[in-house]
């Protein structure tokens, strides 16, 4: 333990004398900090400088990789920058889907707004599912369907489907509720 430091003998007992070359000066930011690290070091019931330097190791020995300030800052301002383009990226891509699924549903009420349509209808399997969770309003069937009350096409669809699905005893309207006895 003693290698490292040079210890004088005074009458008997050995007194280390500090080396100077492995000495750290560090200057806190205000008084107050060092009185918060002083009391932390007490709660500790160690030195102030055996407490700083178990901080500065275990922070050492958990970051293999430390890297310097202003290239943490460089990789973080990196980071920024990619995020906000994947950020960009997935808003175009989500108003590409919603236009994709406005046209897809628009595509398949086809068969339901068209007075002279033959052939084969599909019911929406969404619409099926949501009567079958429970009795809902035109209202909340909209919103579940995410369909805007301004889409009047996509309204008059499913106005036809719940008319068809109630003529074939599936459904039942219950003052303005939908319910399923299917």
């Amino acid at each position: 333990m003693f290698k490292y430091l040079k210890a004088i003998s005074i009458s008997g007992e050995y007194l280390v004398k500090p080396d100077k070359s492995r000495y750290v000066w560090l200057y806190l930011p205000s008084k107050a900090d060092k009185e918060r690290w002083q009391d932390e070091a007490n709660k500790a019931k160690t030195p102030l400088s055996k407490f700083c330097i178990e901080i500065i190791e275990s922070a050492l020995a958990e970051n293999e990789e430390f890297k310097p300030r202003h290239k943490m800052i460089k990789e973080l301002e990196d980071i920024k920058i990619e995020c906000k383009a994947l950020r960009d990226d997935l808003r175009q891509k989500s108003i590409v889907l919603e236009r994709y699924e406005s046209e897809l549903k628009r595509y398949r009420s086809q068969a339901f707004i068209g007075e002279d349509f033959q052939g084969v209808r599909r019911y929406s399997r969404e619409l099926v599912e949501i009567l079958k969770e429970g009795a809902a309003d035109s209202y909340r069937l909209l919103e579940k369907l995410c369909i805007d009350p301004k889409e009047s096409e996509l309204i008059k669809a499913v106005s036809k489907q719940l008319e068809e699905l109630e003529e074939y005893g599936l459904v039942k309207i219950e003052g303005r509720v939908w319910r399923w006895i299917g």
